[in-house]
């Protein structure tokens, strides 16, 4: 199966404890890893393979037996990296963990703002989930998005413009149409996050 092959090639992913099932390009991952970062990556290694058509995640996290890290202890440390990056606003983002379960919420202006607070925590020791409810603020001008995003769209080397729908109603950014490849519809969907206004991005692009 090429999505198992995927996973023992990527060397971010520890795949020995890793099933794969697959029906119409529907993939399953299942079984445990030693880290939530693990987890991330062996759905983003699932999701480059051709053929792939979505991926249901159903990995747990177990974390090794000598962890030894309290909530208080991982809640500090995600204080602190939010702190040293700079693409995280101050004081913008609230922290709450649970079981190692770190929760996040707050506003922010940009997307990249929401994920770079999102992935800075994937990163560490003892975490065994993140639950992201920060949320976009929202502008007053949101009237051009979709031409800016066709415009966007033009620019980019990995997308057919001619081939994408593009709609916004008060910030909200949906995709529709035909992409070749996974990677193309990220590219899209990474296109429309970063036209100012967008608050939410629906990417219903379909690959063919």
């Amino acid at each position: 199966m090429n999505v198992l092959e995927e996973l023992k090639w990527e060397p971010s992913v520890t795949a020995g404890h890793i099933a794969v099932t697959a029906r119409e390009g529907i993939v399953t991952l299942s079984g445990t890893v030693d880290n939530f970062m693990n987890r991330n990556s062996a759905e983003r290694a699932a999701r480059r393979v051709q053929g792939v058509r979505a991926v249901v995640e159903q990995i747990k996290v177990k974390l090794p037996s000598d962890n030894g890290r309290t909530d208080e202890q991982i809640a500090t440390a995600v204080v602190d990296r939010l702190a040293w990056n700079v693409s995280v606003p101050k004081n913008a983002i609230a922290v709450k963990v649970e079981n190692g379960h770190v929760t996040l919420s707050g506003e922010v202006q940009w997307h990249f703002e929401k994920e770079a607070a999102e992935l800075e925590v994937q990163h560490l020791h003892g975490v065994t989930g993140v639950t992201s409810l920060i949320g976009l603020k929202s502008r007053a001008d949101t009237g051009a998005i979709s031409e800016d995003i066709k415009s966007a769209l033009k620019r980019s080397w990995y997308t057919r413009p001619d081939s994408i729908a593009v709609t916004a109603v008060s910030g909200r950014v949906k995709l529709s149409g035909i992409v070749h490849s996974p990677h193309a519809k990220a590219v899209a969907g990474a296109v429309a996050w970063n036209s100012p206004g967008a608050t939410a991005v629906q990417n219903d692009l379909t690959i063919s």
